[in-house]
């Protein structure tokens, strides 16, 4: 048996979520239902997380195994000409038995983009704020980040994980242009809707409705309802995945 690792990227409009989900389309499975057809049985692909429904990914590792030689140039062409054009095969590549695309990474990055100006040409990618923003202040806040592992606040209630434990190594806001910012994350793993609320609570301090003192609070109450709103999924995207 040999493992195959896929590089791709997606835009995540139209489906719900990376998981196959028995309601809605998602990319786990218009990639394994293509991958099955060229490889004439079925196939399982295994990603490096689960992007939630809306959200885009300019990187997404997933692996298969087979028990076949393949040709990884051949395949990735292919399954380009086969899958919806939201989504897009960089690579395929052979790697050892023990790699994991979960598993085995180290490190991910993802970028919630926001605009204080209304503009047509972001609306689908970036949030648009109807209100002023202390940057400098959230910039402050988020490093309070680094500072802890436990992240049950910003976790979606009656998710099943088994841990909220997560090491994150970056945080900060970036603005690219007068009116445009977005805010990079990245952590060894990210819990359910973790970078979501995460944006929100800080947010909330941007406008004044938390302190920095009262954000340090939200993360070491490990409450979820203590922290700000869920933001919508359409300015998100998983920027990298490290090995």
């Amino acid at each position: 048996m040999m493992r195959y690792f896929i590089t791709l990227a997606y835009d995540g409009t139209d489906f719900h979520g990376w998981q196959i989900q028995p309601n809605g389309n998602s990319v786990q499975e218009e990639l394994q239902k293509a991958l099955s057809t060229l490889m004439r049985q079925p196939m399982e692909v295994v990603g490096a997380g689960r992007t939630d429904a809306g959200v885009h990914a300019r990187k997404m590792v997933a692996h298969f195994d087979s028990d076949s030689d393949v040709d990884c140039q051949q395949l990735a062409y292919r399954l380009n000409r086969m899958v919806p054009r939201s989504i897009a095969i960089y690579k395929i590549e052979n790697v050892t038995d023990d790699m994991h695309a979960r598993f085995s990474a180290k490190r991910r990055t993802y970028r919630y983009f926001v605009h204080t100006h209304k503009n047509p040409f972001l609306r689908h990618y970036s949030y648009q704020l109807p209100y002023s923003l202390d940057f400098n202040k959230m910039n402050k806040a988020a490093c309070i980040l680094k500072e802890y592992s436990d992240f049950g606040a910003f976790c979606k209630s009656h998710s099943d994980v088994k841990t909220t434990i997560c090491k994150v190594t970056e945080a900060k806001w970036h603005q690219t242009s007068p009116c445009e910012w977005y805010f990079e994350i990245s952590a060894d793993r990210f819990l359910r809707n973790m970078v979501r609320a995460v944006v929100g609570t800080l947010i909330d301090v941007g406008r004044s409705r938390l302190s920095i003192e009262d954000f340090r609070g939200v993360i070491e109450g490990r409450k979820r309802t203590a922290a700000g709103e869920s933001m919508p999924g359409n300015a998100l995207f998983l920027e990298n995945v490290e090995y």
